[in-house]
């Protein structure tokens, strides 16, 4: 035999084995069947994360680089340059 034969044969053997081994075992969603998250409880006094302050809060102008940072300049912005924070 030669290298390659052996090769293809210690593939498939690995083969063989890997499919016996997924046909005994059970997958891991039917062991473990998924959880949905804790339902989220209000209070009327606590203010809402949605709820910002306008006058803190500008809209930014939302521009992506190449390397994934985002613009922090005010949005509709007149300088050709951008800044990335």
């Amino acid at each position: 035999m030669s290298k390659m034969d052996n090769q293809r044969a210690m593939r498939e053997a690995k083969y063989a084995r890997t499919q016996a081994r997924a046909k005994t075992q059970p997958s891991s969603s039917a062991v473990r069947p998924p959880v949905a998250p804790p339902a989220a409880t209000t209070s009327p006094t606590a203010p809402s994360v949605d709820e910002a302050p306008a006058a803190t809060t500008e809209a930014l102008c939302g521009h992506r680089s190449m390397n994934g940072r985002t613009c922090t300049r005010e949005s509709g912005h007149a300088a050709k340059s951008h800044r990335y924070g």
